[in-house]
């Protein structure tokens, strides 16, 4: 079980990388926010493999606190990119 959560682990701290360099690179300001975006969810996932593997339950919660602000967080980003249009 260990090995799997490893490979997880893993697998999501390059997809971080990916997003960060493309937050970096990236060529207009949707492409940093959508990078924006997975890098926070990456990092949500992180958080909670690393809680599922030391057998935490607090982390639940900081899960899906942390998943809520990034939620209202993406709104408020894709309604700044549209300048408030519908």
């Amino acid at each position: 079980m260990t090995l799997g959560l490893d490979i997880g682990i893993a697998i999501i701290f390059i997809a971080c990388l990916a997003s960060t360099y493309r937050i970096v690179k990236g060529p207009s300001e949707a492409d940093r926010v959508i990078a924006g975006d997975l890098l926070l969810f990456g990092t949500i996932g992180l958080i909670a493999l690393f809680g599922v593997r030391s057998d935490s339950p607090a982390t639940f919660d900081i899960v899906l606190v942390a998943s809520f602000v990034g939620f209202l967080s993406a709104l408020s980003l894709a309604r700044i990119l549209t300048r408030g249009k519908r």
